[in-house]
């Protein structure tokens, strides 16, 4: 099996949505999740912006999943 050429743009996307969404419920800004990770809050705005499809590291992910105090699986559940 081969995969194409594929950058994967929806599911960045929707992964952007999903922290959004996660960082909102626990009531953070961006501001405040990036002091959390110490990493620029316009890297927080680029992940999680629409028109956007910014590729993370997983280290990031579980990171931010820590943070949120949410299971990291849960922002790559595109169903």
């Amino acid at each position: 099996m081969t995969v194409e050429n594929d950058n994967f743009t929806m599911e960045f996307k929707k992964l952007g949505f999903k922290i959004a969404y996660y960082r909102k419920v626990k009531g953070y800004t961006q501001e405040q999740l990036s002091e959390l990770l110490d990493i620029a809050t316009s890297y927080i705005g680029a992940i999680e912006a629409p028109n956007m499809d910014k590729a993370i590291s997983l280290t990031t992910l579980f990171r931010i999943a820590k943070i949120l105090d949410v299971p990291a699986y849960k922002f790559l559940d595109f169903d």
